[in-house]
C-alpha cells in the first residue's frame, strides 16, 4: 500500500461524491498517439482495420474540451505520451470518492504504464492519493453516488480489488454488479445522472442489480444498437446537464423527455477504441 500524504494547502482539493454533482475540476489527455494497435476489447475489434483518424479524434476532443471551459469547468491536460495509445481514457487510471483519489491498477499490460503518468502529475502537483490496490480495478467499474459505490465485477475489476475496496470505505455502501464477459467496464452499460435517474443497458447486468437498480433509479432503457455506440456513457457536468453522442438519438430524446440539457457533441473517432465522454474523464472536484 502506498498514499501520498496531503498538507494543509491540499485540504479540500479533491471532492467527488456522486456522478452528477457540478463538475469543476476534469484530467483529461488528448488523443495525440490514438491507435488500435493491438485490439483489447470487443469494439476495438470491430474496428481495428478501420482504424482511428486521429487528426479527426484530435478535433473532436478539443470540441469536447472547449465544452467543458464554456461551461466554467477547469480542464487539467496531461502530456501524451507516444507508446501509450489509450491514454485519452483517464477514467481508467483512478476515481474519486469524497476527498479520495484512488489510482487503479490497469490490468491490460500496454496500459499499466498509465498509472505512472497519472501519479508524477499527482505528486509534481502535489496532490494527495492512495495506491491500495494489490489486484486489479479500474475507473471505468466504479460508479458513486453519496454512500452507494457501485463496481463493476469485470474482466477489468476483480473480486480481490472489489474486497479491498469494501474494507478501505467500511462507511460506504460497495455493491458489485456483475457484468456479461464481453461488457469492458460498467459505465459501458450504466451511468448515473441525477439522484433519481440511470442509464442501463439492462441485457448485460446480473438480474439481482437489475432489481436493487429499480428500486434506486428511474431506469432509461438503452438499445443495442446504441448500447454498441457507446450509448450510456454520457458525461454529467452538473445541473441536470449531459455531454452525449448525437448519433444517440433514442437516448438523447429520452434525457430530454426526462427534464435533462444534453449537449450534443462528435466524437465518432474516439469511441471506436471502446470509450467515450465518461471513459475519458477524470473528475477531480464535484460540487
Amino acid at each position: 500500500m502506498m498514499t501520498s500524504i496531503p498538507t494543509k494547502e491540499q485540504t479540500n482539493m479533491i471532492s467527488c461524491n456522486s456522478e452528477y454533482d457540478e463538475l469543476q475540476k476534469v484530467v483529461v489527455v488528448p488523443p495525440e498517439h490514438m491507435k488500435i494497435k493491438e485490439a483489447i476489447n470487443e469494439t476495438q475489434r470491430h474496428f481495428l482495420k478501420e482504424n482511428i483518424d486521429q487528426s479527426r479524434a484530435l478535433r473532436q476532443h478539443q470540441q469536447f474540451v472547449n465544452v467543458l471551459k464554456k461551461a466554467g469547468i477547469e480542464v487539467i491536460s496531461l502530456h501524451p505520451s507516444q507508446d501509450l495509445n489509450e491514454q485519452v481514457f483517464t477514467r481508467d487510471i483512478g476515481f474519486t470518492i469524497g476527498d479520495t483519489l484512488y489510482v487503479s491498477k490497469m490490468e491490460e499490460a500496454l496500459r499499466k504504464p498509465e498509472k505512472r503518468v497519472l501519479i508524477n502529475w499527482l505528486e509534481t502537483n502535489q496532490y494527495s492519493y492512495e495506491d491500495i490496490f494489490s489486484d486489479s480495478i479500474e475507473g471505468g467499474d466504479v460508479l458513486v453516488d453519496g454512500q452507494d459505490i457501485w463496481v463493476g465485477r469485470s474482466n477489468r475489476t476483480s473480486d480481490v480489488a472489489i474486497q479491498t475496496l469494501k474494507d478501505h470505505l467500511p462507511t460506504y455502501n460497495v455493491m458489485p454488479i456483475t457484468l456479461d464477459d464481453e461488457i469492458l467496464h460498467l459505465d459501458c452499460v450504466l451511468n448515473i445522472v441525477s439522484p433519481d435517474t440511470a442509464l442501463i443497458y439492462s441485457k448485460a447486468v446480473d438480474s439481482v442489480s437489475r432489481k436493487r437498480l429499480r428500486k434506486k433509479y428511474h431506469l432509461i432503457e438503452v438499445s443495442d444498437e446504441e448500447q454498441f455506440n457507446m450509448g450510456p456513457n454520457v458525461l454529467s457536468i452538473g445541473g441536470n446537464q449531459v455531454i452525449s453522442l448525437p448519433e444517440n438519438k433514442q437516448v438523447n430524446k429520452q434525457l430530454r423527455e426526462a427534464g435533462f440539457t444534453v449537449h450534443e457533441v462528435p466524437f465518432s473517432e474516439i469511441i471506436k477504441s471502446g470509450g467515450s465522454f465518461r471513459c475519458s474523464t477524470l473528475p477531480l472536484k464535484r460540487k
